[in-house]
């Protein structure tokens, strides 16, 4: 427990940061367009372009492992989407926006220090392969639903136009796309610029952080609890225990994969949940809200699911 606090904590308190400049005015309120504009703009898409560039996609690949966890994340994510639809009644894009909060594990954040704690390196090299491809199907699902739901009576062929064009546009795949690029390539960036580089990405998740807690302050958390609520349970009890009862009992997978699955699954969503809803302009509010109230509720789920998995 102490182990995971030291994880959660920091990630909260710099949300709570950004929360409490804006509130007090120490940061005006109009600045904060510009910190997420460049954490969603350069920074993230930097640190997904190092992260992807430098990848071994020949380590731990097991597409059991793989079926474990996405299928979890896929199934949680329409359901948020069907939930927030037909419970209540939020149009296509909120929906979409709110799903994708199910859909985005903290992975990185989270997973890889808690996992690695937990159960040492067998089990961290196993989250490495779900990490490879988890931005890519993540951003791929989300920026295709999103504009299928915003097609406004566009034939298949308009459709199929637009999700290409958004996913060209969006400069958090154009990273991705460009590591992926110099990583099967075989050939790397000069020491230089990957200094230059890694302190852009250093700042990127720290920036987020704290614009998403600045964020907070335009909202009521009360007003939406019951989306909350939803893209929480969802994000953590339900993702994980589907990719729990596939990996260990479908796949029967080493006890290193099913630790890797269920835990990655079981954390709580990511800043990019905020930044994919931003991008958009759809449910902002409820993406900054899920995210922390998500991180904090891990505190207590998370470790349930690690007792269970010991």
């Amino acid at each position: 427990m102490i182990a995971l606090l030291d994880v959660v904590l920091p990630v909260a308190m710099v949300i709570f940061a950004g929360f409490l400049a804006v509130r007090t005015g120490y940061v005006p309120d109009r600045h904060l367009d510009a910190l997420m504009s460049f954490a969603q703009q350069v920074a993230i898409p930097c640190l997904l372009f190092r992260a992807t560039m430098t990848l071994d996609f020949g380590a731990v690949f097991d597409p059991r492992l793989l079926i474990s966890f996405y299928t979890g994340a896929t199934i949680s994510f329409f359901l948020g989407i069907l939930g927030a639809r037909l419970i209540f009644k939020r149009r296509p894009g909120e929906a979409v926006a709110i799903g994708f909060g199910a859909l985005f594990s903290n992975s990185v954040i989270f997973g890889l220090p808690i996992v690695e704690r937990a159960f040492g390196a067998d089990a961290l090299a196993a989250t490495f392969a779900i990490i490879a491809i988890h931005a890519p199907f993540c951003y791929f699902l989300g920026i295709t639903v999103m504009e299928i739901s915003r097609a406004d009576g566009r034939g298949f062929l308009g459709t199929a136009r637009a999700v290409l064009n958004g996913m060209l546009r969006n400069a958090l795949m154009i990273g991705l796309a460009l590591g992926f690029l110099v990583n099967f390539s075989g050939q790397t960036l000069p020491d230089t610029a990957l200094s230059a580089l890694d302190m852009i990405v250093s700042a990127a998740l720290p920036t987020a952080l704290f614009a998403v807690g600045g964020v907070l302050t335009r909202y009521r958390l009360t007003a939406n609890l019951g989306e909350v609520a939803m893209g929480a349970g969802l994000s953590l009890i339900l993702h994980p225990a589907i990719a729990y009862t596939l990996s260990a009992g479908v796949f029967r997978l080493q006890p290193a994969f099913v630790e890797a699955a269920t835990l990655t699954a079981a954390m709580a969503p990511g800043v990019n949940t905020y930044v994919f809803a931003a991008l958009y302009n759809r449910g902002e509010a409820l993406a900054a809200a899920t995210v922390l109230v998500a991180t904090c509720v891990s505190l207590a789920t998370v470790s349930i699911w690690l007792s269970l998995l010991a």
